[in-house]
């Protein structure tokens, strides 16, 4: 007679207590994402504070391996005791390809290049002074080009006007001239599209996993996630960074992409489903949004008008994705911005060559 209320209550219970299991994870999770949103630079302090702590607790497994950290010769032609004539800097969550097309490229245009490995998640101004202790360990009047992909031209930026060149004050770091600043993609004015990292996190970890880096401090290592913070528009880091004055003499060239209209390939899956959908127009709709808002899209992460600085030539606008930019893919066969960027290292380096016109075989 009592079974049935019985077995009631321990399902109630059983509710009761899954309720609580799931519910209250979730709702601490919804009112830290509403606190972090309304308070970026408080979450940005204790980001960083979590991160210096860990290293001071955890330091061996904190430390990223050597070849993800510091100066790495990219070249296969060039001695690694050479001097390097270009450096590359990788942005947020990077796995590491990034460079493969251009420093391959680089090598055939008979210019060394090496790129710089940073902790690519911790606060952007934490990279430019991991960058800043690097420099001086070029013991060389060999005059640099420093080229940045996304975050890793804020990086370049940040470095240059508070360590470098700083306005009105000597130099805080010795070491090679620099000759003139590339950024390929990067979100001068800040891209919103940072609150979507934990996707490049996961990429990266992939990778790692790949590589057989991964570790359960591996998500850490890059840094607690302060540089999506930085990389909002509006953020008080960019707010000082672009107030900062530009050296005359170094000059930049900005590059940027818009996502390419839709290959042919695509077009026949999109014709292909209007037929199974019966929808007659799906493929004229798709390519009206397409053009509507391409710019605003931008490269897919970085909007065209978040690339332009003040007092700097109007970035050169390519038809790429983000990565595509500087990475064979599905839109891009091969990266338009190889051939625009070695003829800007002619220009800057008084060669008078014009950049190889570069086709997928070469």
């Amino acid at each position: 007679m009592n079974r049935h209320p019985r077995r009631q209550r321990l399902s109630r219970k059983r509710l009761y207590a899954a309720a609580v299991l799931f519910g209250l994870p979730l709702l601490a999770f919804i009112a830290w994402v509403t606190w972090t949103e309304q308070h970026p630079e408080q979450e940005r302090e204790l980001r960083v504070e979590v991160q210096d702590r860990l290293h001071e607790w955890f330091p061996e497994v904190m430390e990223l391996p050597d070849e993800l950290r510091g100066f790495v010769p990219r070249s296969t032609v060039f001695d690694d005791s050479a001097p390097p004539e270009v450096v590359m800097l990788h942005g947020l969550d990077e796995p590491g390809d990034i460079w493969d097309t251009l420093a391959s490229a680089l090598d055939t245009a008979g210019i060394n290049g090496w790129e710089f490995r940073y902790p690519n998640d911790q606060a952007i101004d934490h990279s430019a002074d991991l960058l800043a202790e690097y420099w001086e360990t070029l013991e060389t009047d060999q005059p640099v080009i420093l080229v940045g992909h996304s975050m890793g031209g804020l990086v370049i930026r940040d470095f240059v006007t508070r360590w470098r060149h700083p306005a009105g004050e000597d130099p805080g770091v010795e070491g090679p001239p620099i000759v003139g600043v590339i950024l390929v993609a990067t979100p001068n004015q800040g891209s919103d599209w940072a609150r979507l990292r934990v996707w490049l996190e996961v990429r990266e970890w992939l990778a790692d996993i790949r590589e057989q880096r991964f570790s359960l401090f591996a998500g850490l290592r890059d840094g607690t996630g302060a540089a999506k913070i930085d990389l909002r528009p509006g953020s008080e880091f960019l707010a000082d960074l672009n107030q900062r004055p530009w050296p005359e003499d170094i000059p930049v060239r900005i590059i940027g992409g818009v996502v390419p209209e839709p290959t042919p390939a695509m077009e026949a899956s999109l014709q292909s489903l209007s037929e199974q959908l019966g929808i007659e127009d799906l493929p004229e709709r798709i390519e009206d949004w397409w053009e509507g808002t391409s710019e605003g899209l931008g490269d897919g992460v970085v909007p065209i008008d978040a690339l332009s600085l003040e007092g700097h030539p109007e970035p050169l606008i390519l038809e790429a994705s983000h990565r595509g930019l500087l990475v064979p893919g599905p839109l891009t066969e091969y990266p338009p911005a190889i051939e625009p960027i070695l003829q800007t290292l002619f220009d800057w380096r008084g060669e008078s060559r014009s950049a190889p016109r570069i086709t997928p075989q070469d």
